[in-house]
């Protein structure tokens, strides 16, 4: 998306306002007063080792096991533009797919069943660092034994 502006600067300030929505602004705020000279080493130095702590994790649970499976969220889909008020309820339904990205390792989503008001319900299936052809096998059979990736939501 690209927006006219009189100069560079006005014209890329124009386009990342259109390009990305509230929620995307606050996050970019968010990560940017974090990386800030004041900050650096209260949050991004201690973040960086809690990283590592999540990776091992992860590295030892994969010496186990070739997949993890587990719930996209916490909570059920809600409608789209329902919590847009509500930043907090926002992140946290991002806890279950954070440490993904955080550690390092591949992980896909695909539906596995729909909520009682009819909003779809994501499964994720997680593997190790470079194993993606492990996570596409596994919901390549689990799409093979079941329906829900043919199903549409109600709404």
């Amino acid at each position: 998306m690209r927006k006219d502006g009189a100069d560079p600067i006005e014209l890329y300030g124009k386009t990342r306002a259109a390009g990305f929505g509230s929620e995307v602004k606050r996050r970019i705020i968010l990560g940017t007063y974090v990386l800030s000279s004041g900050y650096y080493d209260a949050y991004y130095l201690r973040a960086q080792k809690v990283r590592t702590l999540i990776r091992n994790d992860f590295v030892e649970a994969f010496t186990q096991c070739d997949a993890i499976l587990a719930p996209v969220t916490p909570t059920p889909a809600y409608k789209i533009g329902e919590k847009t008020s509500d930043p907090l309820k926002m992140y946290l339904d991002d806890i279950l797919t954070t440490p993904v990205n955080l550690a390092g390792i591949c992980g896909m989503s695909i539906p596995c069943g729909f909520s009682s008001n009819g909003l779809p319900i994501g499964l994720q299936i997680l593997g190790d660092s470079f194993k993606e052809a492990n996570i596409l096998k596994v919901g390549h059979a689990y799409e093979q034994t079941t329906e829900w990736h043919r199903k549409k939501t109600k709404l």
